[in-house]
């Protein structure tokens, strides 16, 4: 993978000036606050049809009203999508028509301090991070087959550093329950998506996914993350948190990359222990055997089983 011109202090609006996506078709879950809305406003300035998928409708309102009005003639929908209710994700993309050209896995729950069950039992982090983008990508597979080389973005994060997904208990059955080990373990999975997406989508309809660290940023899911400190030298603005996601979303620079990890704009490097500055990715998050069983997992809960 070669180095982009672009790396920590890029914004979301840089690394897509005179990017032209005009007639793509872009969802962007979790897009009423915080980067969603830097990315979902970054895509819509690059030409791109925009759809901020929300569980807060009326916050999602605010904000299209706002792209809107300031690009001019931005075209920017809103519609309702709960992760944690595989009811309303159903609901997502069983009303959804046409092509998928780029979609943008952006939501999440972080560092819950109780342990919360989500759909089929699941831990609450790995209900929601993974397995309600699990349904919502699944349910849109003939949408992004149809768009003839569509991209797909997984917010994963440093914290997948702190624990693989464990299969043994991914739940917390019998583990002890720690809120930042579950996230970790949720953000893992959430990359793991990234590479069960490659390996079984990328020949067959073109997609391409990655995985991104979009680094610390002065978000509410950063003020829960306690044991994860961050110098100040190495804290992001917001749009600057949204860049590396603007990137894999719209750039031609990253047209064939896929099943990678990314942090400030570039591909991270690969670690074997977990470094003091939380840079760089596991090879857990990267392994295809991995996504393969978490791919069958997330398949039996929608499966009912």
């Amino acid at each position: 993978m070669f180095p982009t011109p672009f790396g920590f202090q890029s914004t979301a609006a840089q690394v897509l000036d005179g990017v032209d996506i005009s007639g793509k078709r872009a969802i962007v879950t979790g897009a009423s606050s915080g980067i969603g809305v830097e990315t979902a406003r970054a895509l819509a300035v690059a030409g791109a049809e925009v759809t901020l998928a929300v569980r807060d409708v009326e916050a999602g309102h605010r904000v299209a009203a706002q792209i809107r009005n300031a690009i001019g003639n931005a075209q920017v929908q809103v519609r309702p999508l709960d992760l944690s209710d595989l009811n309303t994700v159903r609901a997502f993309t069983e009303g959804w028509a046409g092509p998928v050209h780029i979609l943008v896995n952006n939501a999440g729950i972080m560092a819950t301090p109780t342990l919360l069950r989500g759909a089929g039992g699941w831990e609450g982090q790995m209900a929601t991070n993974y397995l309600g983008h699990f349904a919502l990508t699944l349910g849109l597979e003939a949408s992004l087959a149809d768009a003839g080389g569509a991209r797909v973005v997984c917010l994963s994060s440093s914290a997948h550093l702190l624990a693989p997904v464990i299969f043994d208990d991914p739940h917390f059955n019998f583990v002890h329950y720690d809120p930042l080990v579950a996230y970790g373990q949720s953000k893992t999975a959430c990359a793991l998506l990234a590479v069960g997406i490659t390996h079984l989508w990328r020949e067959k309809y073109g997609v391409t996914a990655n995985a991104v660290n979009p680094g610390a940023i002065a978000t509410n899911l950063q003020k829960h993350m306690g044991g994860l400190r961050t110098p100040e030298n190495r804290r992001k603005t917001v749009e600057q948190g949204a860049a590396t996601t603007a990137l894999l979303a719209g750039s031609p620079l990253l047209n064939e990359t896929s099943g990678r990890y990314f942090e400030d704009c570039n591909e991270a490097q690969l670690v074997q222990a977990r470094p003091d500055d939380f840079r760089g990715v596991a090879p857990y998050a990267l392994n295809a055997d991995s996504a393969a069983r978490l791919w069958q997992l997330g398949s039996r809960v929608l499966a009912g089983g």
